[in-house]
C-alpha cells in the first residue's frame, strides 16, 4: 500500500506548498515514486512535465476522495497532500487519513503560537521549521525562541528547511530544464527525514544544521510526465 503524507497547519504563509513540492522532488531524487496533491482552491494545477513526481488536482471533496483512493491502490508510492491554510476542518480530514503529518512553521511568534495549537490538536503530527534563516545570528535567535516557546515539543520538531530562493522554481507552472544544486540537496534532506519516519530504506542523506555542506549537482529530468486529474 502507498503512504499518505499531509502537510497542514491552520496558519497561511508557513510554506506548506513549497514544502510539499520540495518533499516530492526530494523523494524522486531518492528513487521514490510520489505524487503532489493540490487541495487549495486559490491555486492552479502545475505542469508535471520535467518534475520527478506526478501532480494531482483534488480541489473538491469528491476529487480528493478519488485521488486518495487511487494513491492507496498503488504499490510503494507516496502521496503528499498540500492542505493549504486557514482550513481547520480540512486539516482534521487530512489528519484522519494521513500516515505522516507535517506542520511547517516560520521563526515568528505568531507561527509558533499557531503550531503549538496544531501540535496539541494533532498529537501524531511533526513540526518542521520552514524557510529557516541562514544568517548565523538569526539562526541563534530562532533556536532560542524554539527553546523558550517550544521546549515541551522539541521531540516532535524535525530539522529545519532553510530559506532558499530557488525553491520557488518548483512552484512555477513550468519548471526549468535544470534546477540548482542547492535545491536538490535541500529537497533530499527533507525527504530523507520523512522516509526515516516511515521506516523506508533509502540512500543515506546527512541532515545538516548549516548551509556549508557541499552538495552534489543533480540533473533534472522527468521520470513521470502524466498528471492525475479527476
Amino acid at each position: 500500500m502507498a503512504e499518505i503524507i499531509c502537510v497542514i497547519g491552520n496558519k497561511g504563509g508557513t510554506g506548506k506548498t513549497t514544502m510539499s513540492h520540495m518533499l516530492c522532488q526530494g523523494l524522486g531524487l531518492l528513487g521514490q515514486h510520489s505524487v503532489c496533491v493540490l487541495t487549495d482552491t486559490t491555486r492552479e494545477p502545475l505542469n508535471p512535465e520535467g518534475r520527478r513526481y506526478l501532480t494531482a488536482d483534488a480541489r473538491t471533496p469528491e476529487a480528493l476522495g478519488k485521488v486518495v483512493d487511487k494513491i492507496r491502490s498503488l504499490n510503494k508510492w507516496i502521496g503528499v497532500i498540500d492542505g493549504g491554510g486557514n482550513r481547520t476542518e480540512m486539516d482534521r480530514r487530512l489528519y484522519s487519513i494521513a500516515d505522516i503529518v507535517l506542520l511547517p512553521f516560520r521563526d515568528s511568534h505568531e507561527d509558533i503560537r499557531t503550531v503549538i495549537n496544531d501540535l496539541e490538536m494533532f498529537p501524531r503530527a511533526w513540526a518542521i521549521p520552514s524557510q529557516w534563516p541562514t544568517n548565523p545570528w538569526q539562526q541563534e535567535a530562532a533556536r532560542k525562541t524554539i527553546d523558550q516557546l517550544l521546549g515541551d515539543y522539541k521531540h516532535r520538531i524535525l530539522a529545519p528547511n532553510y530559506a532558499l530562493s530557488a525553491s520557488k522554481l518548483l512552484l512555477q507552472r513550468d519548471i526549468p530544464d535544470s534546477l540548482p544544486t542547492a535545491l536538490g540537496g535541500a529537497s533530499r534532506r527533507i525527504a530523507s527525514q520523512v522516509l526515516d519516519l516511515l521506516s523506508i530504506d533509502h540512500e543515506a542523506v546527512a541532515v545538516e544544521d548549516d548551509m556549508d555542506t557541499a552538495l552534489e549537482r543533480e540533473p533534472a529530468y522527468a521520470q513521470n510526465t502524466t498528471a492525475i486529474h479527476y
